[in-house]
């Protein structure tokens, strides 16, 4: 929280031998996660975003309270005023109360003021948005290196655990992975799965190559003994790093071999990306029958149907073949709760380019078709960069995210629309949580629009389908 004058106060009685010499406060309510991604670890945000605006609202309000302050640290700690304005998700009334409890805070506390940096930038435009407009993302397998080892072991503060893996050597059974300390993670953490195997290849030969060097056999003088031991901590510490990454990337592709996944995640991208109801039935019921096909991929499956064919699908018939091919009642209910909590009626426009006209629709099919041809396992666009994208073009209309009264930006232009304004920087913050598969699209936007625009994305939590699943069902209670 905040350092409060009376804090200050008692700290000043009490150091009745004057041995504090300085007070700083610095902003620990987030962690960063990538140089462009960070949370707040808050979780089960899901169901507080849902009570918003309602009687249920005050039994959440510590967790409210904690997306707020941390909002607020994250504006403190970059130093950032957010000169081009305060959006927010129109639809959503969580998303709504932080942007404008946040503006009153910049309002009423000198502390939010900072030297501007550069002059003619467009300033930092912050865009408060909501997990519910777009439920598909966390529900999708991943195959880049970070997303990936966070859907199928979990990633979190940094740590990977290993434990009861097969043939996982002891010093191996809980692993850090982490950009700031392992350069080879911080180059390949959003590499898709094959790249990644080839890299893993060179690191490996690279190893190789250097401890051949340094072969024991050929220490015949002193000089050679010591420069040996001098090299001795870092051989050990890179055979680590080696084996950790060798060790990860084995137990994936264990488990993409074990789940089928290639096979599921073909499907989920088809759902996702594609809207083809006859064959989408057929792959399903046959997906439903298959005992390959884990229950858990099952039930995402059978999310992300219901997510596509809420009005014109069967989704009783799907419910009772979800139950014939394993999946326990409990999750089974899951699809009535995904569709109250972001069916059609509750969530904002554009998940399935709903706001777009029909030119506008055929083309992104298009598009979404000749790039799959490369990769069909990562057709799939977050909505989330389709709204950065309107903010980059001006066309982020303010029906959809209205501004927070009083912060739009104004040109000298007389009549220039406040949405048009390009900003230099977008600070972006996800209620109820965000993906790494977003994070690595945003980290791929950074690096197409390196020097002209920066987006930093933040969320109450990062999810896999887990998580999100496991939060989802919070919300039924």
């Amino acid at each position: 929280g905040t350092l409060t004058s009376g804090l200050l106060r008692k700290l000043a009685e009490h150091d009745v031998h004057e041995r504090v010499q300085q007070v700083q406060e610095f902003y620990g309510d987030f962690v960063p996660i990538n140089d462009d991604l960070l949370t707040m670890q808050c979780r089960n945000t899901l169901a507080m975003t849902v009570a918003a605006g309602t009687s249920w609202a005050p039994q959440h309000a510590h967790l409210y309270e904690r997306n707020l302050k941390g909002l607020q640290g994250i504006l403190l700690a970059l130093k950032r005023q957010p000169l081009a304005g305060i959006r927010y998700a129109g639809h959503s009334p969580c998303a709504e109360e932080l942007a404008k409890d946040l503006y009153d805070a910049i309002s009423t506390d000198e502390i939010f003021v900072f030297r501007r940096k550069k002059r003619g930038t467009g300033g930092t435009l912050l865009l408060v948005l909501d997990r519910r407009d777009d439920p598909v993302t966390p529900l999708l397998s991943q195959w880049t290196y970070q997303a990936m080892v966070h859907e199928l072991l979990g990633l979190n503060n940094h740590r990977v655990i290993l434990k009861g893996a097969p043939n996982i050597a002891k010093d191996l059974e809980e692993v850090v992975l982490s950009a700031s300390q392992d350069e080879f993670f911080r180059q390949n953490r959003h590499s898709n799965f094959g790249e990644l195997g080839e890299e893993i290849q060179k690191l490996l030969r690279d190893y190789q190559k250097q401890t051949a060097q340094h072969n024991t056999s050929n220490l015949n003088t002193i000089e050679d003994m010591q420069a040996f031991m001098d090299k001795f901590p870092e051989l050990r510490s890179r055979s680590h790093n080696v084996s950790k990454h060798v060790a990860i990337m084995g137990e994936l592709a264990r488990l993409v071999e074990m789940c089928s996944l290639m096979d599921v995640s073909q499907f989920e991208q088809e759902l996702a990306c594609a809207d083809n109801h006859t064959e989408h039935w057929r792959e399903l019921m046959e997906k439903f029958d298959s005992p390959k096909i884990q229950e858990a991929d099952k039930l995402r499956l059978g999310l992300l149907y219901a997510l596509r064919y809420e009005t014109s699908g069967n989704l009783n018939m799907v419910q009772q073949a979800m139950k014939k091919g394993g999946v326990a009642a409990e999750s089974v209910e899951l699809l009535k709760v995904m569709l109250r909590y972001a069916g059609a009626k509750s969530r904002g426009p554009g998940l399935y380019g709903e706001h777009h006209n029909i030119m506008t629709k055929m083309t992104k099919s298009f598009m979404t078709s000749v790039q799959g041809v490369q990769n069909v396992y990562s057709q799939h666009v977050p909505l989330l960069m389709d709204t950065i994208d309107a903010v980059l073009k001006g066309k982020l209309r303010t029906d959809t995210h209205p501004f927070v009264p009083g912060t739009a930006p104004s040109s000298s232009r007389s009549g220039t629309p406040p949405e048009t304004i390009i900003p230099g920087e977008i600070i972006i913050y996800m209620v109820g949580g965000v993906t790494y598969e977003e994070g690595t699209k945003v980290a791929e936007f950074n690096q197409a629009h390196k020097g002209r625009i920066q987006v930093i994305l933040g969320g109450s939590t990062v999810h896999n389908s887990t998580s999100f699943l496991e939060e989802l069902k919070m919300t039924a209670l």
